[in-house]
Protein backbone atom coordinates (compact mmCIF):
# COMPACT_ATOMS: atom_id res chain seq x y z
CA UNK A 1 0.00 0.00 0.00
CA UNK A 2 1.27 3.67 -0.74
CA UNK A 3 1.42 5.81 1.62
CA UNK A 4 -0.35 9.57 0.32
CA UNK A 5 1.21 12.78 0.90
CA UNK A 6 0.87 13.68 4.83
CA UNK A 7 -1.50 16.72 5.00
CA UNK A 8 -1.69 17.58 7.98
CA UNK A 9 0.84 17.08 10.97
CA UNK A 10 0.36 17.35 15.04
CA UNK A 11 3.84 17.38 16.95
CA UNK A 12 3.50 17.95 20.72
CA UNK A 13 0.39 19.09 19.88
CA UNK A 14 -0.64 20.31 24.31
CA UNK A 15 -3.65 22.33 25.21
CA UNK A 16 -3.42 23.37 28.46
CA UNK A 17 -6.24 25.36 30.66
CA UNK A 18 -4.59 26.64 34.05
CA UNK A 19 -4.03 23.63 35.58
CA UNK A 20 -5.39 20.99 33.56
CA UNK A 21 -4.09 19.60 30.12
CA UNK A 22 -6.58 18.46 28.12
CA UNK A 23 -4.59 17.61 25.06
CA UNK A 24 -0.87 16.71 26.12
CA UNK A 25 1.99 16.04 23.62
CA UNK A 26 -0.02 14.60 21.03
CA UNK A 27 1.63 13.50 17.70
CA UNK A 28 -0.24 12.33 14.05
CA UNK A 29 -0.29 12.63 10.79
CA UNK A 30 -3.12 12.87 8.16
CA UNK A 31 -2.35 11.50 4.81
CA UNK A 32 -4.13 12.76 1.71
CA UNK A 33 -7.55 10.88 0.93
CA UNK A 34 -7.29 9.30 4.55
CA UNK A 35 -10.43 9.24 7.37
CA UNK A 36 -8.69 9.06 10.31
CA UNK A 37 -10.65 8.66 12.93
CA UNK A 38 -10.27 10.48 16.70
CA UNK A 39 -11.43 8.14 19.43
CA UNK A 40 -11.76 7.71 22.82
CA UNK A 41 -13.98 8.34 26.22
CA UNK A 42 -15.69 11.51 27.28
CA UNK A 43 -13.25 14.36 27.87
CA UNK A 44 -9.97 12.79 26.85
CA UNK A 45 -9.60 16.07 24.18
CA UNK A 46 -10.57 14.76 21.07
CA UNK A 47 -13.02 18.05 20.46
CA UNK A 48 -10.06 19.98 22.02
CA UNK A 49 -8.30 18.60 19.66
CA UNK A 50 -10.09 19.79 16.38
CA UNK A 51 -10.19 23.07 18.77
CA UNK A 52 -6.50 23.54 17.85
CA UNK A 53 -6.72 22.12 14.52
CA UNK A 54 -9.20 24.65 13.48
CA UNK A 55 -7.88 27.57 15.24
CA UNK A 56 -10.85 27.92 17.92
CA UNK A 57 -8.02 27.62 20.53
CA UNK A 58 -4.59 28.81 20.59
CA UNK A 59 -1.89 25.69 21.57
CA UNK A 60 0.11 25.64 24.66
CA UNK A 61 2.78 23.74 23.08
CA UNK A 62 3.69 21.89 20.21
CA UNK A 63 3.11 22.43 16.31
CA UNK A 64 0.56 21.70 13.96
CA UNK A 65 1.41 21.79 10.05
CA UNK A 66 -1.09 21.89 7.18
CA UNK A 67 0.84 20.75 4.32
CA UNK A 68 4.43 22.30 4.54
CA UNK A 69 2.69 25.92 6.38
CA UNK A 70 2.63 26.19 10.09
CA UNK A 71 -0.86 26.83 11.36
CA UNK A 72 -0.56 26.53 14.92
CA UNK A 73 -1.02 30.22 15.50
CA UNK A 74 -3.08 31.56 13.01
CA UNK A 75 -6.36 32.81 13.59
CA UNK A 76 -9.51 30.37 12.74
CA UNK A 77 -10.73 32.22 9.17
CA UNK A 78 -7.16 32.16 8.22
CA UNK A 79 -6.72 27.98 9.19
CA UNK A 80 -10.53 28.01 7.07
CA UNK A 81 -8.80 29.82 3.75
CA UNK A 82 -5.90 27.25 4.27
CA UNK A 83 -8.24 24.82 3.67
CA UNK A 84 -9.66 23.28 6.93
CA UNK A 85 -13.47 23.41 7.53
CA UNK A 86 -15.52 21.73 10.17
CA UNK A 87 -18.99 20.98 11.70
CA UNK A 88 -19.30 20.76 15.41
CA UNK A 89 -21.19 18.43 18.08
CA UNK A 90 -24.07 21.11 18.19
CA UNK A 91 -24.86 22.55 14.18
CA UNK A 92 -24.40 26.00 14.41
CA UNK A 93 -26.47 27.15 11.36
CA UNK A 94 -27.36 30.90 11.04
CA UNK A 95 -31.44 30.49 11.30
CA UNK A 96 -32.12 34.02 9.66
CA UNK A 97 -30.93 32.24 6.49
CA UNK A 98 -32.50 29.69 4.09
CA UNK A 99 -30.19 26.11 3.13
CA UNK A 100 -28.73 27.37 0.08
CA UNK A 101 -27.82 30.92 2.00
CA UNK A 102 -26.27 29.00 4.70
CA UNK A 103 -24.26 26.91 2.23
CA UNK A 104 -23.18 29.79 0.17
CA UNK A 105 -21.63 31.57 3.19
CA UNK A 106 -19.31 28.42 3.77
CA UNK A 107 -18.77 29.10 -0.33
CA UNK A 108 -17.40 32.38 0.36
CA UNK A 109 -15.59 32.15 3.30
CA UNK A 110 -13.72 28.73 2.97
CA UNK A 111 -10.82 27.54 1.17
CA UNK A 112 -11.14 28.29 -2.53
CA UNK A 113 -13.44 31.57 -2.15
CA UNK A 114 -16.76 32.13 -4.99
CA UNK A 115 -19.07 35.10 -5.24
CA UNK A 116 -22.37 36.05 -6.09
CA UNK A 117 -23.61 33.15 -8.78
CA UNK A 118 -20.45 31.36 -8.82
CA UNK A 119 -20.80 30.68 -4.89
CA UNK A 120 -24.74 29.92 -5.71
CA UNK A 121 -24.47 27.35 -8.33
CA UNK A 122 -21.38 25.61 -6.10
CA UNK A 123 -23.44 25.71 -2.95
CA UNK A 124 -26.48 24.19 -4.87
CA UNK A 125 -24.22 21.61 -6.29
CA UNK A 126 -23.15 20.96 -2.54
CA UNK A 127 -26.59 20.51 -1.63
CA UNK A 128 -27.30 17.53 -4.16
CA UNK A 129 -23.97 16.34 -2.89
CA UNK A 130 -25.37 15.51 0.50
CA UNK A 131 -28.91 14.98 -0.57
CA UNK A 132 -30.47 18.19 0.03
CA UNK A 133 -30.97 19.40 -3.69
CA UNK A 134 -35.10 19.73 -3.24
CA UNK A 135 -34.63 21.74 -0.40
CA UNK A 136 -32.51 24.57 -0.76
CA UNK A 137 -35.42 27.52 -0.25
CA UNK A 138 -36.91 25.82 3.25
CA UNK A 139 -35.67 27.95 6.41
CA UNK A 140 -33.52 26.15 8.97
CA UNK A 141 -36.58 26.02 11.33
CA UNK A 142 -38.40 23.83 9.01
CA UNK A 143 -35.26 20.62 9.09
CA UNK A 144 -34.99 17.88 10.46
CA UNK A 145 -32.24 16.76 12.83
CA UNK A 146 -30.55 15.06 10.39
CA UNK A 147 -30.86 17.14 7.27
CA UNK A 148 -29.32 19.96 9.78
CA UNK A 149 -26.65 18.11 9.94
CA UNK A 150 -27.00 17.44 5.85
CA UNK A 151 -26.70 21.11 5.42
CA UNK A 152 -23.59 22.06 7.46
CA UNK A 153 -21.63 19.53 6.26
CA UNK A 154 -22.11 20.78 2.37
CA UNK A 155 -21.72 24.51 4.28
CA UNK A 156 -18.36 22.95 5.12
CA UNK A 157 -17.92 21.28 1.57
CA UNK A 158 -18.76 24.36 0.03
CA UNK A 159 -15.16 25.75 0.71
CA UNK A 160 -13.33 23.06 -1.04
CA UNK A 161 -11.58 22.10 2.07
CA UNK A 162 -8.09 20.30 1.89
CA UNK A 163 -9.41 18.44 5.80
CA UNK A 164 -12.33 18.45 6.83
CA UNK A 165 -13.20 17.64 10.13
CA UNK A 166 -16.08 15.81 11.27
CA UNK A 167 -16.98 16.91 15.15
CA UNK A 168 -19.37 13.67 16.38
CA UNK A 169 -21.58 14.35 13.01
CA UNK A 170 -23.12 10.86 13.44
CA UNK A 171 -24.39 11.25 17.15
CA UNK A 172 -27.75 11.72 17.89
CA UNK A 173 -29.01 9.52 14.60
CA UNK A 174 -32.06 7.19 14.36
CA UNK A 175 -30.81 3.76 12.61
CA UNK A 176 -31.95 4.65 9.58
CA UNK A 177 -30.57 8.07 9.50
CA UNK A 178 -27.02 6.26 10.82
CA UNK A 179 -26.64 3.67 7.94
CA UNK A 180 -27.44 6.72 5.31
CA UNK A 181 -25.11 9.33 7.41
CA UNK A 182 -22.29 6.54 7.05
CA UNK A 183 -23.27 6.13 3.20
CA UNK A 184 -22.60 9.74 2.79
CA UNK A 185 -19.19 9.86 4.71
CA UNK A 186 -18.16 7.14 3.29
CA UNK A 187 -19.23 8.36 -0.13
CA UNK A 188 -17.21 11.95 0.32
CA UNK A 189 -13.85 9.52 1.27
CA UNK A 190 -14.54 7.94 -2.14
CA UNK A 191 -14.28 11.31 -4.08
CA UNK A 192 -11.34 11.18 -2.20
CA UNK A 193 -11.39 13.65 0.64
CA UNK A 194 -9.37 13.77 3.67
CA UNK A 195 -11.05 13.31 6.88
CA UNK A 196 -10.46 13.56 10.89
CA UNK A 197 -13.32 12.36 12.43
CA UNK A 198 -14.00 12.24 16.51
CA UNK A 199 -16.91 9.59 17.01
CA UNK A 200 -18.22 7.13 19.61
CA UNK A 201 -20.01 5.04 16.93
CA UNK A 202 -18.11 2.10 16.96
CA UNK A 203 -19.66 0.70 13.32
CA UNK A 204 -18.85 3.88 12.11
CA UNK A 205 -15.09 4.25 13.11
CA UNK A 206 -14.76 0.45 11.80
CA UNK A 207 -16.29 0.83 8.52
CA UNK A 208 -14.82 4.69 7.49
CA UNK A 209 -11.69 4.72 9.61
CA UNK A 210 -8.00 4.00 8.10
CA UNK A 211 -6.00 4.82 10.70
CA UNK A 212 -7.57 5.38 14.60
CA UNK A 213 -5.70 7.66 17.30
CA UNK A 214 -7.17 6.66 20.45
CA UNK A 215 -6.86 9.61 23.44
CA UNK A 216 -7.45 9.01 26.76
CA UNK A 217 -7.12 11.49 29.74
CA UNK A 218 -5.15 14.65 26.93
CA UNK A 219 -3.06 11.80 25.70
CA UNK A 220 -2.56 9.48 22.63
CA UNK A 221 -2.54 5.53 23.88
CA UNK A 222 -3.04 3.70 20.90
CA UNK A 223 -2.90 4.20 17.07
CA UNK A 224 -3.37 1.96 14.37
CA UNK A 225 -6.28 0.63 11.87
CA UNK A 226 -9.79 0.09 13.69
CA UNK A 227 -9.19 -3.67 13.94
CA UNK A 228 -6.02 -3.31 15.73
CA UNK A 229 -6.53 -0.43 18.08
CA UNK A 230 -10.32 -1.65 19.28
CA UNK A 231 -8.95 -4.72 20.63
CA UNK A 232 -5.84 -3.49 22.21
CA UNK A 233 -5.92 -4.14 26.04
CA UNK A 234 -5.22 -0.78 26.74
CA UNK A 235 -8.37 0.52 24.99
CA UNK A 236 -10.10 -1.53 26.02
CA UNK A 237 -9.25 -0.60 29.59
CA UNK A 238 -9.61 3.13 28.79
CA UNK A 239 -13.29 2.58 27.51
CA UNK A 240 -14.25 0.17 29.98
CA UNK A 241 -12.55 0.64 33.10
CA UNK A 242 -9.71 -1.79 34.78
CA UNK A 243 -12.29 -4.41 35.79
CA UNK A 244 -13.69 -4.97 32.55
CA UNK A 245 -10.31 -4.99 30.56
Amino acid sequence: MTMHPTVLSLRGATKRFGGLVAVNALDFDVHENQVLGLIGPNGSGKSTTLNLISGALPATDGEIVLRDRDITRLPPQAIARLGVARTFQLVRLLPSMSVLENVMAGAVFGHRRRWGRAAETHARKMLDRVGMGRKLHLGIGQLTYIDTKRVELARALAGEPRVLLLDEWLAGLNPTELEEGVALIRSLRDDGRTIVLVEHVMDAIRSLCDTCVVMAQGTKIAEGTPEAVLSDREVIRAYLGDDDA
